[in-house]
């Protein structure tokens, strides 16, 4: 009965409820999406790589290291000799390891150098393996492996020769023209930096800073099929997987105390972690602003039904004159605010799965952000709740005002 009364009395004034309906729209849809993207993002950040039990470098900050050897973001401070690469890859306890080279660029994406181990053993997500969606991947010193996003946004296709630029800028004044790499592979998406990298063979990436009658006499060894030795002088990082988890951290302390040449070798997952807590202030900050912009939704809820109390009146004294009790207005405009907040998260949620069930496929291309689309589960039904529950206190003070002047009323009418 009463339930009916509030919707019929929400429907009587239903501009002003509807303008303060999409008000509470917008703030729960964003508070929904940021508190998804939130959790969905510090998924994305770990899944960027996976079944890497060590990660090698020069010594210099974990975070960094991470950051340019799996981000592609930043440049390296140093390299790793390629004896040292070649010494650990004897080790028992290693079943395979990765070099990765960088430095160098094409149009503004990074070009990394590695071996075919590369296409065999990186993985990401939960443990997907890279996949070559056309082509092969290396089989000559001149060929590249390129990402979705690369071959999408330069319009490259198999057979396509490229030239690496030194440096990372996106306009070169220093390019390796006289080097020109064939593309023979394009891998698919992955909604990680693999996507927006371009991937050479050692000694392919060697060659590219060789001199220019060098070049010409390397390519025409390997045309004529004359064996062909290029010496790998360093690397920037190393992926090493291990036959057993039980020896990470004898092998990374022995990394970490090698003689032979300063290393730093460090553990993924620990990385991951240190990285996040550097943006977790961030992640607060925008959750913090969304919740205050409810905050200001409901706000206006209240304030709308507030200014509506006095006018209310004489709905006020026909109840009361039926015989409804005092709590009886006070539950009618607590019903009133509880309906449209409800109503208003609802639509929401569904705004906000739609959202991200189209637009998953554009945030993992564009920003690299493997979202799932988990929306509709406990986590948003708990924010609904708290939504709800905010509304209640909020709404008390239109509410307890009704109360108090039907309190009068009834005490003027008698």
């Amino acid at each position: 009965m009463i339930i009916s009364i509030a919707a019929r009395s929400l429907k009587h004034r239903l501009p002003a409820v509807l303008l303060t309906m999409l008000s509470i729209i917008v703030s729960v849809s964003l508070l929904l999406s940021v508190e998804h993207l939130r959790v969905q993002a510090k998924a994305s950040f770990g899944r960027t790589i996976s079944g890497v039990d060590l990660i090698v470098g020069a010594p210099t900050g974990q975070s960094n290291l991470l950051l340019y050897s799996v981000f592609r973001i930043g440049s390296p401070t140093n390299s790793v000799s390629w004896d040292s690469y070649q010494s650990l890859s004897k080790l028992p306890s290693v079943k395979w390891i990765i070099p990765v080279a960088l430095g160098d660029s094409h149009r503004g994406y990074r070009v990394l150098g590695t071996n075919n181990q590369y296409f065999k053993h990186f993985q990401y997500g939960n443990k997907q393996p890279l996949v070559i969606n056309s082509g092969t991947s290396f089989e000559s010193t001149f060929d590249a492996v390129i990402g979705s996003e690369v071959a999408r946004k330069l319009n490259y296709k198999l057979g396509d020769e490229i030239a690496m630029s030194h440096g990372l800028a996106d306009v070169s004044f220093s390019k390796h023209v006289h080097s020109p790499f064939t593309i023979t592979g394009i891998l698919a998406p992955t909604g990680t930096p693999v996507d927006r990298t371009i991937h050479v063979s050692m000694s392919g990436l060697e060659v590219a800073h060789m001199s220019e009658a060098k070049i010409d006499e390397i390519q025409h060894n390997i045309e004529s099929g004359q064996p062909v030795n290029i010496a790998v002088d360093s690397v920037t990082a190393m992926f090493i997987g291990l036959n057993s988890k039980m020896q990470i951290f004898q092998l990374q302390r022995s990394i970490n105390t090698y003689k032979q040449e300063p290393m730093l070798a460090i553990i993924p997952g620990v990385a991951f972690a240190e990285l996040w807590q550097l943006v977790g202030s961030v992640e607060s900050l925008l959750l913090f602003i969304s919740v205050l912009i409810l905050f200001s939704s409901l706000l206006g809820l209240a304030t709308m039904l507030l200014t509506t109390v006095r006018e209310r009146r004489q709905e006020m004294a026909v109840l009361r004159a039926i015989g409804a009790h005092s709590w009886v207005v006070f539950l009618l405009i607590q019903i009133e605010a509880l309906l449209l907040s409800l109503c208003a998260s609802l639509i929401a949620l569904v705004v906000v799965w739609g959202g991200f069930q189209y637009g998953a496929s554009w945030l993992s291309a564009e920003y690299g952000l493997f979202i799932e689309n988990t929306i509709l589960g406990t986590r948003s039904l708990v924010i609904i709740g708290i939504v709800c529950a905010a509304t209640f206190v909020i709404a008390s003070i239109p509410a307890l005002s009704a109360y108090r002047q039907s309190i009068q009323q009834g005490i003027q009418g008698k």
